[in-house]
């Protein structure tokens, strides 16, 4: 194997998941700009509920990405029988975990009131939260199927289908939030449906494509026959988990954030959210490539060569590198016109420039931590990830965050630069753990 080789593989892989997160973040985008433009209070409040769903979301995303070493070793060996069986374990946990999901955030709607939201902003943060929680099931469903499709080499069919619906929602969005061609006009809660929709015609759809199209015949006798598979939906409990805990914690992270930005006024929440999304540009970057690294990681896995294991690993990294480079540039350059997309208020534009210096300083942790976990996850040692979350983001993070945002009353500042401790940490020990991984591996086969 050369780099250039692995590289050329990697963007191959990479590119579609990196269209489709593109496209995610548009829709994002367009949320944002269309719903800052509709009101303050509007995104504010969508800045509270957006936080409080990320947690859960990410958790899932995280529990769905566990299936993606166990159905890449499986496609490594030309398991085709295996690897649909282990589609349909991992689409019965995965829809039994959402359902649990669903129910705990319905119990959160309770106390909303809890959290120390500006008064006024409550009834916009209730009606919008019940709207995105209806959304938490299909999403599940298509995180799975996306994940297969990922695992079998195949990321440009879940890029279609994102890409179409993310069509659809923009133009739900203006049809609904401003009341365009006779539809209500709803504000927010415009937002909110047009993405329930679309999240629910992406799950619709890909189920479909799996059960009707020949690039997926092979698998579909294992995802349909009567064959038990209680064993493998253990096996995807058992890599999925420790994965979905160390990404709710994470992403807790910047849940936190905007619950003690919320403490300092609604201000500082929509230049919270602003930021947050802009954010987004470089983290899905840096999220595509992983997952190319995570895909052939677990291909290899599956014949058991780690040297090309740590090969496409290192590849990864060279990427995303690069990639963090690009990033920080276009924030440093275009920041300020990025930002003054999303909020026409001029104190909103003002709070959230201030944001952007700590933005630029975590882009290298954020890329760093997110290859290596990709190549972790490929080898199938979930295990460390609990680590990786207890230290780096509990013992290190949150003080972090409460230090430098009330303790010194930076507010959001300290908020974002509290997010630099616990990235650099989760990257030096993801780097750890996967390099003690790969020696294990290689000790075993001797």
């Amino acid at each position: 194997m050369t780099y250039t080789n692995e590289y050329r593989r990697l963007i191959s892989l990479g590119m579609p998941v990196m269209a489709t997160q593109i496209g995610i973040i548009a829709v994002s985008f367009a949320d944002t700009a269309m719903v800052g433009a509709y009101g303050v209070d509007q995104l504010a409040a969508a800045a509270f509920v957006n936080s409080m769903f990320m947690v859960p979301m990410v958790m899932l995303i995280g529990f769905a990405s566990g299936i993606t070493p166990l159905v890449g070793a499986l496609y490594g060996r030309s398991d085709n029988l295996g690897a649909g069986r282990m589609l349909r374990a991992g689409l019965q946990v995965n829809t039994w975990l959402a359902i649990v999901m669903t129910l705990l955030m319905a119990t959160v709607y309770f106390f909303l009131d809890r959290f120390g939201q500006p008064e006024e902003l409550l009834p916009l943060i209730r009606e919008y939260y019940l709207i995105i929680l209806a959304s938490m099931l299909p999403m599940a469903v298509f995180n799975c199927a996306q994940q297969t499709s990922n695992a079998v080499n195949d990321t440009a069919t879940p890029m279609w289908i994102i890409l179409s619906a993310n069509l659809l929602n923009i133009l739900g969005n203006w049809l609904l939030i401003f009341g365009k061609c006779g539809f209500p006009e709803m504000g927010l809660n415009g937002a909110g449906i047009s993405t329930l929709v679309s999240r629910w015609l992406c799950a619709i759809v890909i189920l479909t494509v799996f059960s009707t199209t020949r690039r997926y015949r092979p698998y579909k006798e294992g995802a349909l026959d009567s064959t038990p598979v209680v064993g493998m939906r253990r096996k995807v409990w058992a890599m999925s988990w420790p994965i979905m805990i160390q990404s709710g914690i994470e992403c807790g992270i910047w849940t936190l954030g905007a619950v003690v930005t919320g403490w300092f006024g609604k201000i500082q929440l929509a230049a919270y959210q602003v930021i947050n999304t802009i954010s987004q540009l470089g983290f899905m970057i840096y999220m595509s490539f992983g997952i190319a690294v995570s895909v052939r990681a677990a291909n290899f896995t599956g014949t058991r060569d780690m040297d090309k294991v740590r090969h496409t690993t290192l590849a990864g990294l060279h990427l995303n590198l690069v990639l963090a480079a690009l990033a920080s540039l276009l924030f440093v350059f275009f920041g300020k016109a990025l930002i003054h997309f999303f909020s026409p208020d001029e104190e909103v534009i003002a709070n959230a420039l201030l944001l952007l210096p700590p933005l630029v300083l975590y882009q290298f942790g954020d890329a760093i931590q997110l290859t290596f976990a990709n190549g972790l996850k490929g080898t199938g040692n979930a295990r460390p990830f609990l680590w990786v979350a207890l230290v780096a983001y509990i013992i290190i993070g949150v003080p972090a965050l409460f230090w430098l945002a009330v303790g010194h009353g930076l507010g959001n500042l300290g908020v974002y630069y509290s997010f630099s401790f616990a990235l650099f940490s989760a990257a030096v020990m993801l780097y750890l753990f996967f390099r003690n991984t790969i020696r294990n591996f290689k000790l075993k086969s001797l």
